[in-house]
């Protein structure tokens, strides 16, 4: 661990892989949580593009008082080879109880973006919580350019789909007979886009075939992250939960055209994820997103969520596919610290819908 800045109260330091058993312990004591030791290693030095920029505060004796985090995105400008670089995504931002409101975090957060120019990431970004979002914006030089909103598709018409949609309102939950039913109405337009024209199967691993159709879709768009077989099966196959269920879409040529990816339901939880999906064409994304919601709906979940930047091509997607919004007041902020503005990806980063981006790009290991 190395000393990064002092103030009286606290020491910060950049942290190490020899470092983690700290971390965990700090992200499980302020996050409620017994998996740090598990999701912190894999998050942190196992992301096939790069190690996390990871710092800690230490108080008066030693101990762990703060923790930060900066992990790392490759991502591309329209698909351009010569465009791509390195991301920072913002996450783990945990201080002990004790600690809160003493300006701790401030420091951490300077440590870290000083940490992520220095390495040449030409813009970071961020997912903060509406309380968050004031000190990164008000305090720190932070700039808020989006929201990112969820979005509900009602696969059963059972109290578990009513008790998820009480939390857009008494209205939303009144209505998910009728939610189901138009639900059911979307998935039977998804199957007649695709029908007889592309076919589905679970896969175990993303191979070598997928990042073609990656390549090919990313040329559409300002800014997508690598989508290569090796972050793939690292962010979704290797993931400590084991939450993750993946379906290849392939051409009848047996070449394939696109994917999805699900998280399943927790133990006594209704909700499941549509998380991540591509598709070469509209006739692979819908038997993509139709595999997905059938595989929720087998594995009981009451409701599919996902998250989408407002404004962009995947809540366009969403919709069509037979998705409901939800409220304003849920959405997230995005926000962003531009480090190289001449650079492509740092021009992008300031219209978050025209992204691609899902749940799957975001830093936290499972959805919630």
């Amino acid at each position: 661990m190395s000393e990064a800045e002092s103030t009286s109260a606290t020491r910060i330091a950049m942290c190490r892989p020899a470092d983690r058993p700290e971390q965990a312990r700090l992200y499980d004591l302020c996050f409620g949580k017994q998996d740090g030791l598990a999701v912190l290693p894999w998050r942190y030095d196992q992301n096939p593009h790069g190690e996390a920029v990871t710092f800690v505060a230490r108080g008066p004796g030693g101990e762990p008082v703060s923790g930060y985090a900066c992990s790392p995105r490759r991502a591309l400008a329209r698909g351009a080879p010569d465009s791509a670089a390195i991301l920072g995504q913002t996450g783990d931002v945990m201080t002990h109880p004790d600690w809160r409101g003493r300006g701790v975090f401030s420091g951490l957060d300077r440590a870290a973006m000083a940490e992520t120019r220095r390495r040449g990431w030409p813009v970071v970004f961020g997912l903060p919580n509406r309380r968050s979002e004031k000190i990164f914006t008000e305090k720190l030089g932070w700039r808020a350019v989006g929201r990112l909103r969820p979005w509900t598709f009602v696969l059963a018409s059972d109290e578990g789909a009513r008790a998820e949609r009480l939390r857009a309102g008494r209205a939303a939950a009144l209505a998910v007979p009728w939610a189901y039913w138009r639900g059911t109405l979307a998935r039977g337009r998804l199957r007649d886009r695709a029908f007889e024209r592309v076919d589905t199967l679970a896969i175990r691993r993303f191979g070598e075939e997928v990042d073609a159709v990656a390549a090919e879709v990313a040329r559409r768009f300002p800014l997508m992250v690598q989508r290569d077989q090796r972050f793939l099966n690292w962010r979704f196959i290797e993931a400590p939960s084991g939450l993750f269920r993946a379906h290849g879409v392939y051409e009848p040529s047996g070449r394939m055209c696109g994917y999805a990816v699900v998280q399943l339901p927790r133990p006594g939880a209704g909700v499941g994820y549509l998380v991540d999906a591509l598709g070469r064409d509209e006739v692979a994304l819908a038997a993509a997103l139709d595999a997905a919601l059938g595989h929720l709906a087998k594995a009981a979940a009451s409701v599919a969520r996902a998250w989408a930047v407002e404004g962009s091509f995947w809540e366009r997607e969403l919709r069509r596919a037979g998705f409901r919004a939800g409220k304003r007041d849920d959405a997230k902020a995005i926000i962003v610290q531009i480090h190289r503005p001449e650079h492509p990806l740092a021009r992008a980063a300031l219209d978050p819908a025209s992204w691609y981006f899902t749940d799957g790009d975001r830093d936290d290991e499972t959805v919630s």
